[in-house]
């Protein structure tokens, strides 16, 4: 993998710059891609966007912007994801919001210290156009790159792990993906935002989705799709999944937030569900002051596995006043062990109606314990 330093000037990145709303924004003679087509919108505030024309009017250092190589352009306007004649093009890694501001400016958008670019002297115009920036820039293999960005970000780029993906597999069937799952009020938060939790445009909302529809493996998932012309296949099964959800789970819930829909799906699809059993036993269990894990009560439906609901445990206090009851006995094998080797148990379980309260506590040790457990 090469990583290469450019310095390239205010002049230079703001050179064809256009910003065409959903279409995306383009800069540096229209080779930089900037915000690619549905990718998050300009989100700095006033403070943030004055800041850094303060620091390029006052010529101090900027941060450094990265940037990915992605392909070649063709003669018909359209890129390719390998060598061939053509200009190379870019697409933004970090430094977007810095390049809008900049671009912004120039182009009149907005005013600094109550003068527009046009109003300043001539000199100060140059200045701000011969300012110069710090890229670097990232070509080789995506497995390389992804291991880059990764460590870029460590080193205190802040951008998601979803983020890092998409610098690495761009295209167009990440580029149709972003118009479902990269808007806010876009189309997947609209019918998961009671299901999902993240953030839309950090790319959060499209990396549950892929990893509903890959059983977790996204990269991979990427991979295979990258050049697909669109991304329907994955906003379909996003789809499919919230219905299964709205089907079977008819009262929505906080706790529903964040519950691995897409693993649930993939197990239980094809079962014969009753939506009218499973939404009374939501509402026994959501009334349960035992279960401590409200969302993993949707998990624990279909599987009957008890973990998912994190159990009340008995007290440290409980567990002693039992212990110093059974004269530091194991309740099953009768032998002394140390409190540090005993466990608090309950003697009529949970799932029989058992409570977490001193009358139904018993301290086994591990062994004991493990034994009953298994029963």
């Amino acid at each position: 993998m090469e990583i290469e330093r450019i310095d390239i000037t205010v002049q230079d990145l703001v050179e064809g710059y256009h910003d065409n709303g959903e279409g995306g924004v383009r800069g540096y003679d229209g080779l930089l891609d900037i915000r690619p087509p549905y990718q998050r919108e300009f989100v700095y505030k006033p403070k943030e966007r004055d800041a850094v024309i303060d620091t390029i009017t006052k010529n101090y250092p900027l941060n450094v912007m990265y940037w990915a190589e992605r392909g070649n352009l063709r003669g018909d306007g359209n890129y390719i994801n390998s060598d061939g004649p053509g200009d190379s093009i870019y697409e933004i890694i970090d430094g977007q919001q810095r390049t809008i501001s900049i671009a912004q400016y120039v182009h009149g958008d907005f005013s600094f210290n109550k003068r527009y670019f046009h109003n300043l002297p001539a000199d100060k115009q140059e200045q701000i156009l011969r300012y110069e920036l710090m890229v670097y820039v990232c070509r080789g293999p995506d497995s390389e790159k992804l291991e880059w960005f990764e460590t870029v970000n460590i080193a205190g780029v802040e951008l998601t792990d979803q983020e890092l993906r998409n610098a690495v597999f761009a295209g167009t069937w990440l580029s149709d993906a972003k118009r479902y799952f990269s808007r806010n009020n876009g189309p997947s938060y609209q019918i998961g935002r009671h299901y999902l939790n993240g953030r839309v445009n950090r790319q959060e909302y499209l990396q549950t989705a892929i990893r509903w529809a890959s059983s977790d493996t996204i990269e991979d998932y990427m991979g295979r799709h990258q050049a697909d012309a669109d991304a329907n296949e994955l906003w379909e099964h996003f789809q499919a999944v919230i219905e299964w959800v709205k089907k079977y789970f008819t009262t929505r819930r906080p706790a529903m937030k964040g519950v691995g829909w897409g693993s649930l799906y993939d197990a239980y699809k094809d079962a014969p569900l009753d939506a009218g059993e499973i939404e009374e036993k939501t509402a026994r269990l959501v009334a349960d002051e035992e279960v401590q894990n409200q969302s993993g009560i949707y998990p624990y439906i279909l599987t009957g596995d008890e973990r998912h609901l994190n159990l009340r445990a008995f007290p440290v206090q409980m567990k002693q006043r039992v212990y110093e009851r059974q004269d530091g006995k194991c309740a099953e094998c009768r032998k002394k062990f140390e409190i540090s080797k005993m466990e608090a148990d309950h003697i009529t379980p949970w799932s029989e109606g058992g409570k977490t309260v001193e009358d139904n506590c018993q301290v086994l040790c591990k062994d004991c314990n493990r034994r009953k457990g298994a029963r």
